[in-house]
């Protein structure tokens, strides 16, 4: 019964306790209720009192309790307890959680009886039974809630009628004023909500020790409170990228959350270069990483590298193969790869041995592959003995040629956040594995020791990530490079126009979740027209130009419009376009024969131009040889005099000629690194329309003085970006995405 409170007898003989160098021995047997569940995963600490005194019972693998069945267990650091004897049987009491949520929400149970939200009490216990069997919490659940309001009456089972919702205005929905180091900005107000305080519900600076699963030792509290003096009680996480790839839409939702958590919260967020593989490290990646990060609007409190603490790190490593929890093993990477690789021949080597090789290791020694420095446990994954060190003969970026051996992430990690004295190590779900052995090694070696907490990953649909895809994409010519703006790189989203303020408020709606996120790329393109609606100026241009010519213009010489930046808020300027008896208009925004619904320009069908204050109605159409619509010949009116048009249409006159880029998806379809959907693999999947390039747009003067990355509003067409190809002359626009047209319009 998953759950249920169990009745532990402990009968211990010939437990040896060492305080201040004298030794007691006891030997008596005790009867223990603990709470659990029937299901324990392995490495999961039990504390119980045990003769006075605090024991905690270690498991050792994945253990499932019935009745009366023994259980191995080991101590501490896997030292062994003589003659202890566990026992488990099933007790009829109710859960004391259960009944502590329900007491907690007896008064509204009382009051709103069976229409109370009963999801809440579930939520509530199973966060307090975190392995328990859900269907044994629910049943326990209804039981109590009967037990306590008894059985439905006519009134329980009435529908209960619907409460009217208060709408909230723009401003107080969507976003909060802010104010930091001076400067006033906006944020999305549920990312603040989700990572401010007890959202979370993380532990707080110096009680690590409350978080569940964390592993305390006799030195934790010591090593706590030293911590604190060091870091003031102040909340310190760490963005630490890998400085062999550029930054994608995944990596700004760990931005957000490592570097919003700290400011959500009076902290601060470390920028922290994983650099130890040398290999694959280029500068480029280094400077690209931190600007994608200030772009994002954030700020490091301090910019450190991994290569910084290689001393140390190495320093750290001799100590602890002198403590016996790490040897030089011989195995070749093909021999331990998996899950089930033979264990290592040489786990057992002595220590002086093993402290001589890796000195060798270190003076090179060894070649590549000969010799690894492997730490003695075993990870939640059934990974053993994961490696610490290896041999490369490839001179570091920072370091020159000083080292050629270089620390694993495995190693690395956990020690760079505790030298950091990081409080909260976030990390994506896929490094929950690593947990284990983020604590071991912390512990092992006697040092501070943060809280590793895991959380989902945002995946994009119609898109790859991976390094090594978006270099076969490069490779292959089916983009130009990393900033292509149709990968979702954020090198490639800033070309393509994505303000980060919707990146970051994308990342906010999808919210901090433990499950993985994956997303259409129209939810982030829908917070991209947000906040270009309110940042973007609108200006006109035209992409597949017809001349019209007015042959009635109502001036000797060109006149000048004033056209608002943001119609609907002209308080935010002008600019001026000048109109002259030739403009251009949309080809698509002529015909010869109406069609049922269409609104636009025809023969007797005036239209009106936007800002212009006249109505054109055609006269006559020039065709080529070919019978193609080259020019129309129309007159005008004033608005103020002419019939209200059907329809306004945009225009330019005395444009400049700019090249366009019009993106659309990638790929075809929503997975195309699924063999299932893909057979072909994903570059059998390649959208031939992904680009299409118009060489001689027209787009009003209004624009000449604008530089890569200004971004506007051509008006009914989309949103644009200046792209860093531009140079004097020939102005490049790269789409950044489509309005959201109401078919009425069209």
């Amino acid at each position: 019964k998953a759950g249920l409170s169990f009745t532990l007898t402990v009968e211990a003989s010939n437990i040896f306790t060492v305080q201040k160098g004298r030794s007691e021995s006891n030997t008596r047997r005790e009867r223990v209720e603990v709470q659990l569940p029937a299901k324990i995963p392995p490495r999961t600490a039990l504390s119980i009192q045990v003769l006075r005194k605090e024991v905690t019972l270690s498991v050792p693998v994945l253990l499932t309790i019935t009745q009366n069945e023994a259980v191995r267990t080991e101590m501490g650091e896997y030292r062994s307890v003589s003659g202890a004897n566990i026992s488990a049987r099933y007790s009829l009491k109710p859960l004391p959680a259960v009944e502590a949520v329900i007491g907690e929400h007896r008064a509204e149970l009382l009051a709103e009886r069976y229409r109370f939200n009963v999801g809440l009490l579930m939520g509530e216990a199973r966060s307090r039974l975190r392995w328990a069997d859900g269907k044994s919490i629910k049943n326990e659940v209804d039981l109590q809630v009967l037990h306590l309001l008894g059985p439905k009456t006519e009134a329980d089972l009435e529908k209960k009628p619907k409460a009217a919702k208060a709408r909230l205005a723009p401003a107080e929905k969507q976003k909060v004023v802010v104010v930091e180091n001076g400067e006033v900005g906006t944020e999305t107000r549920s990312l603040l909500e989700q990572l401010r305080g007890e959202a979370l519900k993380f532990h707080k600076p110096g009680e690590n020790y409350k978080t569940e699963g964390y592993v305390v030792t006799p030195n934790t509290m010591a090593l706590l409170k030293h911590h604190l003096t060091i870091t003031g009680g102040q909340v310190r996480t760490r963005f630490p990228p890998e400085p062999n790839g550029i930054l994608h839409i995944g990596h700004a939702k760990a931005i957000n959350f490592n570097f919003g958590y700290a400011k959500a919260n009076g902290g601060v967020c470390f920028l922290r270069y994983d650099d130890t593989n040398p290999e694959k490290e280029e500068e480029k990646y280094f400077t690209a990483i931190r600007e994608m990060v200030e772009w994002l609007g954030y700020q490091p409190y301090a910019v450190t590298h991994a290569s910084d603490y290689f001393d140390q790190l190495y320093t750290w490593a001799l100590e602890l193969i002198r403590r016996g929890q790490a040897y030089v093993c011989h195995q070749k990477v093909e021999e331990i790869k998996g899950h089930n690789p033979p264990p290592s021949p040489w786990r057992d080597r002595p220590v002086e041995e093993s402290l001589l090789l890796f000195e060798d290791m270190r003076k090179g020694k060894f070649g590549e592959g000969e010799a690894t420095l492997r730490m003695k446990l075993v990870m939640e994954d059934g990974k053993m003995d994961p490696v610490a060190y290896r041999v490369k003969f490839t001179p570091h970026h920072r370091s020159g040629d000083k080292w050629c051996i270089y620390p694993t992430y495995d190693y690395t990690h956990c020690l760079c956040d505790s030298i950091e004295h990081i409080t909260h190590s976030l990390c994506t779900k896929e490094f929950q594995a690593r947990r284990s052995s983020y604590f071991w090694l912390c512990n092992a070696l006697d040092v501070y020791c943060p809280v590793q907490w895991e959380y989902g990953r945002l995946n994009l649909l119609y898109t790859v990530v991976s390094k090594r895809k978006i270099i076969r994409l490069v490779e292959t010519g089916a983009v130009r490079d990393w900033d292509d703006p149709r990968l979702f790189t954020l090198t490639a989203l800033r070309r393509r126009g994505f303000p980060p303020e919707a990146i970051n408020n994308f990342c906010a709606r999808v919210g901090v979740t433990v499950a993985q996120a994956t997303m259409e790329p129209h939810l982030l393109e829908a917070c991209v027209r947000e906040v270009l609606n309110e940042q973007a100026p609108r200006a006109m241009a035209v992409l597949e130009p017809l001349k019209v010519t007015i042959t009635n213009f109502p001036a000797p010489k060109a006149l000048e419009v004033l056209v608002p930046n943001f119609p609907a808020d002209e308080s935010r300027g002008f600019h001026k376009v000048p109109f002259q008896p030739t403009v251009y208009i949309e080809e698509t925004d002529f015909r010869e024969e109406v069609d049922k619904g269409y609104k636009r320009l025809a023969p007797g069908q005036p239209v009106g131009l936007r800002h212009a204050g006249y109505v054109i109605a055609v006269q006559n159409i020039i065709k080529d040889a070919s019978g193609r619509v080259i020019e129309l010949e129309v007159t005008c009116t004033k608005s103020d005099v002419a019939e209200k048009p059907k329809a306004f249409i945009h225009w330019v006159s005395e444009p400049l000629v700019c090249e366009v880029r019009l993106y659309e998806r990638l790929f075809l379809h929503k997975n195309p690194e699924d063999p299932s959907e893909v057979p072909g693999g994903f570059l059998s999947d390649l959208n031939p329309d992904s680009l299409r390039v118009v060489r001689s747009a027209l787009v009003d003067s209004s624009v000449l003085s604008a530089r890569p990355f200004d971004k506007f509003q051509f008006e009914r067409l989309g949103y644009f970006s200046v792209d860093p190809d531009s140079e004097e002359g020939k102005m490049v626009f790269n789409r950044t995405v489509t309005l959201k047209e109401d078919p009425g319009k069209a």
